[in-house]
């Protein structure tokens, strides 16, 4: 495991280590060391709603500029944005300043290359061996000093860009109730959509620093539903923190997870004959009746680790147009290289005008298994089998759910969590099996 990133970049608690001034400072030296081209390297650097956020880009951009780069500014962005104008301004990489949808005291660095991608392990062993290096730290002096510089129309260039890969003319028949978690989105969500034509009821737009993802957004989908219910909208939609994932809400308040919405545009790209080799990537996270919509609707899937990044890169190997998490990531890579909630709202509203169905009558094709999910604070990561309480646990679970379900143990790439997920036709069954092995690895490694 790397002493710095887990699966998705750089995070802690801001202003404590590694999220601490002094180590920015020197993480901003040796991404300028990892990035240099022949001139003056250009990093484009955004960041989410957090009152950190400035402290931690006011370091980094020391760190860089200390190096040589030229820091181009986009302030407060979504992550796709960053993603999207990276490519868009010829950058040589781009680095987002955001925990996701972590708590608003925590805070992140991400990191992406000129593709648009987050990077390959091996570039960022590259930058784990160049924070400490002092050798990295060579005098640059005079006009060799890299300064920066903000990115005008920031949000208008990437508006016009969701707007060009729109299908439909508007969407004058739509209510929407967003839901931007007071953060990355809350003011390019509502206004892309009220320029689109569509009747919008914005919540949780209102961000003070400290009110990034508190009891809203993605992680609180009933939030939105109460909303959709309330005003008697066609669609809710709820965003994370940093905009790039999506939960949506039907017009009967029930939550459309990621594995939902992935199947519908999975089934519809089928149904045109535009589903690039009849695939869908998906992580160990997807739900057992994602599997077998799947296999009744005769399209192949592949399972990857959790983790957008992996998705993405199975994509790419295997060539295929559609990818994503239970979670609400979801990659179109004939639009983006990662997750964009924005891109995957757009998409699933205009299937909806497409087919001319609501959402419930699109989600009906899934029927989701229950589900258990159990997160378990740990002192330390140690392989399962290499604990014979766990490891016994898990196999008698395995034993009892047979062939009606699945497990999966595995821990947080991102916090010192080991997480015990468990599906299957009984409710009760689930439950108990659940109990079983959290209790087992509480017992060995839990705090």
């Amino acid at each position: 495991m790397n002493k710095f990133f887990g699966t998705d970049g750089i995070r802690g608690v801001a202003n404590i280590y590694p999220m601490d001034p002094e180590t920015i400072l020197k993480i901003g030296r040796a991404c300028a060391s990892v990035f240099k081209s022949k001139g003056q390297s250009r990093i484009i650097i955004g960041r989410d709603t957090r009152i950190s956020g400035t402290m931690i880009e006011n370091a980094l951009v020391a760190g860089l500029t200390s190096m040589g780069t030229i820091c181009m500014k986009a302030e407060v962005l979504p992550t796709p944005a960053i993603a999207y104008l990276v490519k868009k301004l010829g950058c040589e990489a781009g680095i987002i300043i955001s925990a996701s949808h972590n708590p608003m005291p925590d805070n992140g660095i991400k990191i992406i290359g000129n593709d648009g991608l987050k990077l390959l392990d091996e570039l960022e062993e590259r930058i784990e061996n160049n924070i400490e290096n002092e050798r990295i730290k060579k005098e640059v002096i005079g006009s060799d000093i890299g300064y920066e510089e903000d990115v005008k129309d920031a949000n208008s260039l990437y508006i016009q860009f969701l707007k060009s890969i729109l299908k439909v003319k508007n969407l004058n028949n739509i209510k929407v109730v967003l839901d931007c978690a007071h953060g990355a989105t809350s003011l390019i969500a509502p206004k892309l959509f009220k320029e689109l034509g569509a009747q919008i009821i914005p919540i949780n737009n209102a961000p003070n620093g400290t009110n990034i993802n508190f009891k809203c957004g993605s992680l609180y989908p009933e939030v939105a539903s109460k909303a959709v219910l309330k005003h008697n909208a066609d669609i809710g939609i709820s965003f994370d923190g940093d905009g790039d994932r999506l939960i949506a809400i039907d017009e009967k308040g029930n939550v459309i997870d990621g594995d939902f919405i992935m199947l519908i545009c999975a089934n519809y790209l089928k149904e045109k004959n535009m589903l690039k080799n009849n695939l869908l990537i998906i992580t160990q996270m997807s739900n057992f009746g994602l599997e077998k919509a799947l296999k009744e609707l005769d399209i192949n899937f592949i399972r990857t680790k959790v983790g957008d990044r992996y998705v993405i890169r199975e994509m790419i190997n295997r060539d295929a147009m559609i990818g994503g998490e239970q979670s609400g990531h979801i990659i179109f890579r004939d639009i983006s290289n990662t997750g964009d909630g924005i891109v995957s709202a757009l998409r699933l509203i205009e299937i909806m005008v497409a087919k001319n169905k609501p959402l419930s009558k699109l989600a009906s094709i899934m029927k989701r298994y229950p589900q258990v999910l159990s997160n378990i604070k740990i002192r330390e990561k140690r392989g399962f089998e290499e604990m014979p309480d766990v490891k016994k646990a898990i196999m008698e679970g395995e034993k009892k759910i047979g062939n009606n379900g699945r497990i999966l143990v595995r821990y947080s790439g991102t916090e010192f969590l080991a997480r015990v997920m468990v599906e299957g036709n009984s409710q009760e069954k689930i439950i108990k099996i659940v109990k079983s092995i959290s209790g087992a690895i509480e017992k060995c490694i839990g705090i």
